[in-house]
Formats: C-alpha cells, sequence, structure tokens
C-alpha cells in the first residue's frame, strides 16, 4: 500500500540546481524554503512537449506566487547542464527561455521515489505538484499522467485556500466566504 504524504512533514532533499536566468549553478535543499510556502513540481525530461508549457506558464505567473510568499522548484531527472541548455535555448526552438525560479536535478532519481512519482520501468518522474507549508508539512498533491499539462490556475487557488485559514467549499477563490474559519 502506497504511504499517504498530505498532512505529513515534506520529504527532505538536496538537488543541484540551474539558475532561472540560465547563467549558473546552484544547490538546493527544502530547509532553504523554512518559513516560506513552496509549490514544488516534478515533470517527465527537459526539450519534450508539454513541459515547456506549463513551465513557461508557471514561470510566467511567478510574480503571483511572490505575492503568497511562494517560492518555485521545478524537478525532473535531467542532468543540471541540460536544464541550463534547455533554459538558454530560446522558445521558438523547443526551449524555455529564462525563468523565474530555478530547476533542479534529480539525476540519482531519490528525490522522485521520496515523493512517489517516480516511473520504474521508464526512469522518468510522472507529473507531480506539491504545496508545502512554511514549517515544511505537505499540504496538497496533485499527480497525473505525463500528456496533460497542469493548471496554473488551480494552483494559484488552492495555494490561497491553503493559506486562507478556513474551510474551503469546491471552487472557492480568494475573497470568497468560508465554510468555518479556522
Amino acid at each position: 500500500m502506497a504511504e499517504r504524504l498530505v498532512g505529513k512533514a515534506a520529504p527532505d532533499f538536496t538537488m543541484e540546481t540551474a539558475n532561472g536566468n540560465g547563467d549558473g549553478f546552484g544547490k538546493v535543499s527544502l530547509s532553504d524554503y523554512k518559513g516560506k510556502w513552496l509549490v514544488l513540481f516534478f515533470y517527465p525530461l527537459d526539450f519534450t512537449f508539454v513541459c515547456p508549457t506549463e513551465i513557461t506558464a508557471i514561470s510566467d505567473a511567478a510574480s503571483k506566487f511572490e505575492e503568497l510568499d511562494t517560492e518555485i522548484l521545478g524537478v525532473s531527472i535531467d542532468s543540471v547542464h541540460t536544464h541550463k541548455a534547455w533554459i538558454n535555448t530560446p522558445q521558438s526552438a523547443n526551449g524555455l527561455g529564462k525563468l523565474n525560479f530555478p530547476l533542479a536535478s534529480d539525476i540519482t532519481k531519490s528525490v522522485s521515489k521520496d515523493y512517489g512519482v517516480y516511473i520504474e520501468e521508464e526512469g522518468i518522474a510522472l507529473r507531480g505538484l506539491f504545496i508545502i507549508n512554511p514549517e515544511g508539512e505537505l499540504q496538497y498533491q496533485v499527480v497525473h499522467h505525463n500528456n496533460v499539462g497542469r493548471s496554473v490556475e488551480e494552483t494559484l487557488r488552492v495555494l490561497e485556500a491553503l493559506q486562507s485559514g478556513g474551510l474551503c467549499p469546491v471552487g472557492w477563490k480568494k475573497g470568497d466566504k468560508h465554510l468555518v474559519t479556522n
């Protein structure tokens, strides 16, 4: 039986990153996000077809996430060098162009396995998105097949609902009434 992640401490990680501006590398750990919200998302591979559509959409919405005191980290099993090359490739050539967040390399596949998104027989991750609160507790996860991109609007809606401190009915949006306030 699969172990649940939501409501528990998010699995720890340390990964190398390619900077979103394409000019270098870094390293990131879960502890770097202590005190902030984190949207951690996994995608299968660089230089594919669906991935750039959602990664650039998330990057375009980075200021909205920043307003919600939320950091963004994208992860695939590719190397930081492949990430950097993809960031430095123009969108017109199936690249990403500059991003407003880093891409992390899970080349060992250990983080993908810890978050339950690793496809053993293919050696890649499913599309998994996780929202982690400032205390490091995993609050939300959605995992689905790799042929469908994620909705940035829904991610923002859920993030705002989680941050609102109340019970939020279906379709709740910032400014709507709560069923009950915690």
